[in-house]
C-alpha cells in the first residue's frame, strides 16, 4: 500500500495571493483527507510565500492522518518540527530563496548534519525521511545516518518520461531496491503528476508513500479536489 500524501502548499499560495483566508488552508487539509488522502505534506519556507508557520500550528491538531513536515533544517524549522512533533519531517537541501526543491542531499558533504537531525527528531517520535536522487552510494551514506527512510526526488524520471519511460525508471529501481535491502522505506516526490505516477509504482510497488502538490491542484481545476484525489489514488493501486 503506498500512500498518497496531498502538498496543500499551492492552496497557501493562492490564499496569499489575495489576503484573507480563502481559501481555508486548514479546511482544505480536511477536506483532502476525507476526500480519501493518506496523509498532508506542508514545505514552510522562511518568507512564508505559502504556508505560513501559523498554518503548521492550525494544522496540527487538525490531521487525523499521517503529518509530513518539509523543509530545510535551519534553526527555525527544527524548532517547529521540535514543537509540532509531526508524523514525519522531510529534510531537504533547499536554499532559502529556492522557487522549490530542485536537487537531493550530498550525504557524504552533510552527513554529520544529517546524522545529528535524525538523532535530534528520533527520541521525540518523529519519523525522518532525507531527500536524495539515486546515487547509490549517496543513499547507502543516508542509511548510515540512522534515518528512516529516503524521499526520492523524481523530477529527473518525469522529465525523461514521455521520450523513454523504460530509461528513465531505470535509476528509480535501482536506488529504491538498495534502500529497501538496507532497511530503508522509500517515499518519492517531484513532479509526479496523473501521466507517470502508476508507471512508476508499477516498477516500484513497495513505495511508502508518495507526496504530490503542485501536479494534484492542477488537475482539480478541472476535475474538483475530490476526484482528482481518487485518480491519484487509482495510479497507486497494486495490480
Amino acid at each position: 500500500m503506498t500512500n498518497l500524501s496531498v502538498n496543500i502548499n499551492k492552496i497557501a499560495t493562492i490564499r496569499n495571493a489575495r489576503g484573507g483566508n480563502v481559501p481555508d488552508v486548514l479546511q482544505v487539509a480536511q477536506d483532502c483527507e476525507s476526500f480519501g488522502a493518506q496523509g498532508i505534506t506542508v514545505h514552510p519556507r522562511p518568507d512564508e510565500r505559502h504556508i505560513r508557520y501559523s498554518d503548521v500550528y492550525g494544522l496540527k491538531p487538525l490531521i487525523k492522518t499521517e503529518f509530513n513536515i518539509e523543509g530545510y533544517p535551519s534553526d527555525q524549522f527544527i524548532d517547529l518540527i521540535l514543537k509540532i512533533k509531526p508524523t514525519q519531517v522531510t529534510l531537504v537541501p533547499d536554499a532559502p530563496d529556492a522557487i522549490t526543491s530542485n536537487a537531493g542531499w550530498n550525504v557524504k558533504e552533510n552527513f554529520d548534519r544529517l546524522n545529528e537531525l535524525v538523532d535530534t527528531f528520533a527520541p521525540q517520535g518523529i519519523r525522518t525521511s532525507i531527500f536524495v536522487g539515486t546515487e547509490l552510494s549517496n543513499i547507502e551514506l543516508a542509511a548510515k545516518t540512522g534515518t528512516d527512510r529516503i524521499e526520492l526526488y523524481t523530477e529527473p524520471y518525469s522529465s525523461q518520461y514521455t521520450t523513454n519511460k523504460e530509461e528513465a525508471i531505470k535509476s528509480f529501481i535501482e536506488a529504491a531496491r538498495l534502500a529497501k535491502n538496507l532497511g530503508l522505506g522509500v517515499n518519492a516526490g517531484h513532479d509526479l503528476n496523473l501521466e507517470n505516477l502508476a508507471f512508476f509504482h508499477q516498477n516500484i510497488p513497495w513505495l511508502e508513500e508518495v507526496s504530490i502538490g503542485h501536479a494534484i491542484i492542477c488537475d482539480a481545476l478541472y476535475y474538483g479536489l475530490k476526484e482528482t484525489i481518487r485518480l491519484y489514488k487509482n495510479c497507486l493501486k497494486n495490480e
